[in-house]
């Protein structure tokens, strides 16, 4: 039953970031989002600890000190800060730095982000949230500040004006330079 009910969330889940990528053009990252999700290592591990009101991940770590579905997952998925992460020759030389984030997965985050806090806050979701969220973990995030300064604008828009405007000012003037 848990294998069912983990398949659901994680299907549910990336057709929510499909939605939103879509609205703002981002069509092939919304088709493929989150695929290592189905993976073996992935899903039996989100099986396994799967509770429903949050990730199975957080569960792993609890009970063996790592979540060995994250690791596979944030070296697959490049919507991910932490897949940004790579050795540094200049701000700390030998140490690890974070590396600016291309727009178009900062955007997808953002989607990842609405995703999951509709996910498992359910009918009570608003979209503070996903800001809310942030804020718990911001301090010990190795982001790159440029991309710190987009996702933290991204979200502060969506907490106070919704995603309707939010999502135009994506599609008018994050991503314009795509076009």
């Amino acid at each position: 039953m848990k294998a069912w009910k983990h398949f659901k969330t994680i299907t549910h889940h990336r057709f929510l970031v499909m939605e939103g990528c879509f609205k703002v053009g981002l069509y092939k990252q919304g088709l493929l989002h989150d695929l290592s999700k189905y993976s073996p290592s992935e899903f039996l591990a989100g099986v396994k600890y799967y509770q429903g009101n949050r990730s199975p991940n957080n569960a792993q770590r609890e009970d063996i000190g790592y979540s060995s579905a994250w690791l596979h997952h944030k070296g697959r998925n490049l919507h991910h800060y932490e897949y940004w992460i790579d050795y540094s020759t200049k701000e700390i030389p030998g140490g690890m730095a974070p590396a600016r984030m291309p727009e178009k997965y900062v955007v997808e985050m953002l989607m990842d982000r609405i995703a999951a806090c509709k996910i498992y806050n359910g009918e009570s979701y608003t979209p503070k949230d996903p800001l809310a969220y942030y804020r718990k973990g911001r301090e010990n995030a190795p982001i790159h500040p440029e991309t710190r300064a987009l996702l933290e604008r991204l979200l502060c828009m969506l907490a106070k004006r919704g995603e309707k405007a939010t999502f135009s000012y994506i599609r008018r003037k994050v991503l314009r330079k795509r076009r």
